[in-house]
């Protein structure tokens, strides 16, 4: 009987763990087409910036006397920083289809290597319904529907550890996330009442440190979010930090533009902040559902040795 258990909570184990598996590959699948569809639009976008750029570039009679003028240098330096917004944001969309895709792909290989476990486990089932009809014995089945509960909580238990795991990784990474922003803020504010060259660089070393936490932060909340797919509970992220005028005030001294990168900034810190308070309160709640799962299983597990010492 002992050993049919152990076989029985194992192949459980492998079928629970499948249909998480399935779960999260139909969320990423979704997710794969959103991202496939967002790069499409952006390279449609990037195309249009370039044919901008380039038709500013051609030399005309009109031209000649927008750049006498200076609009048409002005009008040139915006179109190209536009393309250059467009081909970061094209990048971290194509990051992101890259991280999603080699997600799906092993899912896909870590469900087709348990192909066969529901058969397996509708065997098992079979074999411990002869073994109870056969064994006439109350408390053998007792024994029986406390072990599988015990086993029940074991796999509960597991999926909650490894969302509180994937959730302190993401944590990790907000963190560094809101060291990195707070940096730049300090910086940019700096930069804003006559800081200089030196102070807008340092500023632009941590929105490029930012942005790469950022993306970190991003991708660990999405595992993260997957964990908690199987557990009740639902997170995202979706922090956006451009480097869209990061060129602008090496080039213009233009307190217009330094104020909207302080305000991408600010609004990037304060939706960092959000989310790290936002896992905080969701791992929290996952390790008081560890520990009431824990008391039940040693409830249990005290019931059962009681059990099997009168039988």
């Amino acid at each position: 009987m002992n050993n049919l258990n152990i076989q029985l909570a194992k192949i459980k184990g492998y079928l629970s763990q499948k249909q998480k598996w399935e779960l999260q590959l139909a969320d990423y699948c979704k997710e794969l087409l959103v991202i496939e569809d967002a790069i499409s639009a952006l390279e449609k976008q990037l195309t249009a910036e370039m044919k901008d750029v380039k038709k500013l570039e051609r030399v005309g009679f009109t031209n000649l006397f927008q750049t006498f003028f200076g609009s048409k240098e002005e009008k040139l330096t915006k179109e190209k920083q536009e393309v250059i917004a467009v081909q970061l944001q094209l990048k971290e969309a194509e990051n992101t289809k890259a991280e999603i895709f080699h997600s799906v792909t092993e899912l896909e290989r870590k469900i087709e290597n348990l192909a066969h476990i529901e058969m397996e486990y509708e065997r098992l089932l079979v074999r411990k319904e002869e073994f109870i009809k056969n064994s006439n014995s109350a408390s053998a089945n007792k024994l029986f529907e406390l072990t599988e509960l015990a086993g029940d909580i074991q796999l509960m238990l597991t999926e909650l550890n490894e969302a509180i795991t994937a959730g302190n990784i993401a944590n990790g990474n907000l963190e560094n996330a809101v060291k990195s922003l707070e940096s730049a803020s300090g910086w940019g504010t700096f930069d804003l009442f006559g800081g200089g060259a030196i102070a807008s660089m340092v500023k632009h070393s941590h929105i490029d440190e930012a942005a790469n936490s950022i993306h970190n932060a991003q991708s660990s909340m999405r595992r993260f979010q997957k964990e908690l797919l199987d557990v009740d509970e639902a997170a995202n992220i979706d922090i956006d930090i451009s480097g869209l005028l990061k060129f602008a005030d090496f080039f213009f001294d233009d307190i217009i533009s330094d104020w909207m990168v302080q305000g991408r900034i600010e609004d990037s810190l304060k939706q960092a902040r959000n989310q790290l308070a936002k896992v905080g309160r969701i791992i929290h709640k996952l390790e008081a559902e560890v520990l009431e799962l824990e008391r039940e299983l040693t409830s249990i597990e005290i019931e059962r040795k009681e059990l099997i010492e009168i039988a």
